[in-house]
């Protein structure tokens, strides 16, 4: 133990620790109050975080689990690249394999803090843009084949000097942008966001002592690693395996992308294997290893606390293994902008396969994640315009309760824009916006509903989605059934239908087309007979599930009375006997 660190009480410790995390809720509030456009401002598709002076985290507010890997990665980076980092400085960086980011649309903004001429550390945020060049609008063509038709990359570059903003990086920013306005918007309120919490550090370390500030940051890293290992060694010891699908990487259609995973558990030592995935996909299915670590972090986190400090201690907690060339570690330059469905199947095996050793934490898979991104020039405005929009479908149940309906899953843990919010900026109409009833896989306890969106277009716009489990389906737990699959339609039932593959790129939507997406339903969990026949009546009196499916996939009779129904205690005894 350091001199530093003998001399740190442990009031000082939790004191320190909690100034900190409120340090990074300050610096958040602040971005998405300021943010441009409706992916920050609505969204909230972003994070905030603080790193010591060598980039590891050492406080980050969860809004995006995956950045505890993206920030050390972009923070190393601009270490690696700058040797004069000054007060005053802040550096832009969104170049997956040069830093972290996990597609180029999100950039990383990133602030060294000096306390008495001493760099001790970086505040930074990572945020999605709205629009950063590229073949489409938004930037996340589905059908690209390397990351040069991804849009702008930046590796670590200098963003200010002096607190000056250096403007001709800002004017190739806007040059390569649809929506520059927004995008340097946002650029310049994550600036503000990190300013602040330089200010505050600077506080900390005035209030508390810098020496004593710096020795928490060790402390606290050390503290995190030390706790999930702890947890770890509770577990049962064992070799496991589990495996995951994409339905496609977006190029090669109808050729799922596999998910391998061995997890070797002794002791206080947990390895995560994923030499075993696939090879590296032609279309932008792939992640990069920080996206990895990041990914099994979280599952860590769900699995042993939600509460848990929030710092790279975590990461030191587990080893991991993948290969190069691999989905899961694509060479330079293989795509990667639509990533997220690949990070769910990744999430999903390693809860399938640490249900082995942590039964009592099983859980069934979500609905994933999926993007909708329209743009053109609005006919109103005279401008360019990029609709984005994050949107969720059903949890997958848990081992003593249902899955949630309507809500992102796992790491993606962005808000659904308002309607209001939709169609007061952009040129579509909500049609609908609902439950799907019976879209929640069986079992004892339920998967959540996915959600019905259905949009009128008013203008001519093109059209991307970057989604997941369309061809396969969130998968059950224990006994439980699967959730129903999503899909996406142009026109249903009209002249000109069309359904769309799950990751598409520039569909050139018309006037008045409608368009309506189904997101996919959460997987159940146990034997759907074993459900308690009056959860199952409150389902279908709330319109979760439907009377014939009460019966036949739950082996429950109902009576209608008025507009309720009741529970028919005797019918559904002889129904269960029977099934």
């Amino acid at each position: 133990m350091s001199a530093q660190t003998s001399k740190l009480s442990a009031v000082e410790l939790e004191i320190i620790k909690a100034s900190l995390d409120g340090i990074v809720q300050e610096m958040q509030n602040s971005l998405f109050r300021t943010g441009y456009s409706t992916i920050v401002r609505e969204s909230q598709d972003a994070s905030c975080a603080i790193m010591n002076s060598v980039g590891d985290v050492v406080a980050q507010h969860v809004v995006l689990p995956l950045h505890i890997g993206s920030f050390p990665a972009c923070c190393e980076a601009v270490i690696r690249t700058y040797d004069d980092i000054a007060e005053g400085d802040a550096f832009l960086i969104n170049h997956p394999y040069e830093g972290g980011s996990p597609h180029a649309p999100d950039m990383c903004v990133i602030t060294p803090v000096f306390a008495d001429g001493l760099l001790i550390g970086f505040c930074g945020s990572i945020a999605h843009k709205s629009d950063i060049g590229g073949p489409v609008p938004g930037s996340c063509s589905g059908q690209a084949k390397e990351i040069f038709n991804e849009g702008l990359h930046l590796p670590a570059v200098r963003y200010q000097r002096g607190f000056e903003r250096n403007g001709e990086i800002e004017r190739i920013i806007a040059a390569n942008s649809r929506t520059p306005e927004l995008v340097l918007g946002d650029i310049r309120g994550q600036l503000g966001s990190s300013r602040l919490g330089e200010q505050r550090l600077k506080e900390l370390c005035t209030k508390y002592q810098r020496d004593h500030v710096l020795a928490s940051f060790d402390r606290l890293l050390a503290l995190a690693c030390l706790r999930m290992k702890a947890a770890i060694a509770e577990w049962n010891d064992g070799r496991y395996e589990a495996q995951r699908f994409v339905d496609d990487d977006g190029v090669r259609l109808n050729q799922p992308v596999k998910i391998h995973l061995v997890v070797e558990k002794k002791g206080d030592e947990i390895t995560f294997d994923f030499t075993g995935s696939d090879d590296q996909t032609v279309g932008p299915a792939n992640i990069r290893p920080p996206l990895v670590r990041g990914a099994i972090a979280y599952c860590l986190i769900a699995l042993v606390d939600p509460h848990i400090f929030i710092n790279s201690g975590l990461m030191k907690s587990f080893g991991l293994k993948v290969r190069d060339g691999s989905v899961m570690n694509p060479r330079f330059p293989a795509p990667l902008n639509t990533y997220n469905p690949t990070v769910h199947a990744t999430v999903e095996a390693v809860f399938a396969a640490l249900t082995n050793i942590v039964p009592q934490k099983a859980r069934a898979d979500g609905c994933g994640s999926r993007s909708i991104i329209l743009g053109g020039r609005s006919t109103k405005a005279g401008q360019s315009y990029v609709q984005y929009e994050i949107l969720g479908g059903g949890g997958g149940a848990r081992a003593s309760k249902d899955g949630a309906s309507g809500t992102s899953v796992n790491q993606s843990n962005a808000k659904i824009a308002p309607i209001e919010i939709i169609e007061s900026e952009f040129p579509t109409r909500v049609l609908r916006f609902e439950l799907i009833r019976d879209s929640g896989g069986v079992g004892t306890f339920r998967g959540g509903l996915g959600i019905r969106r259905e949009y009128v277009n008013l203008q001519d716009a093109r059209f991307s989605i970057r989604s997941t489990k369309h061809v396969i389906a969130p998968n059950g737990a224990a006994g439980g059934g699967q959730g129903r699959t999503g899909d996406i339609v142009v026109n249903a039932g009209r002249e000109g239908e069309k359904r769309l593959p799950t990751r598409y790129a520039d569909y050139p939507l018309k006037a008045q087309d409608v368009f309506c997406l189904d997101t996919p339903g959460g997987g159940g969990l146990g034997e759907a007979r074993q459900r308690d026949p009056e959860r199952v009546l409150q389902d279908v009196n709330e319109g979760y599930v439907s009377c014939e499916a009460a019966a036949r996939d739950y082996g429950v009779k109902l009576i209608q009375q008025g507009r309720k129904f009741v529970l028919d205690a005797e019918g559904t005894a002889l129904l269960r006997e029977k099934i």
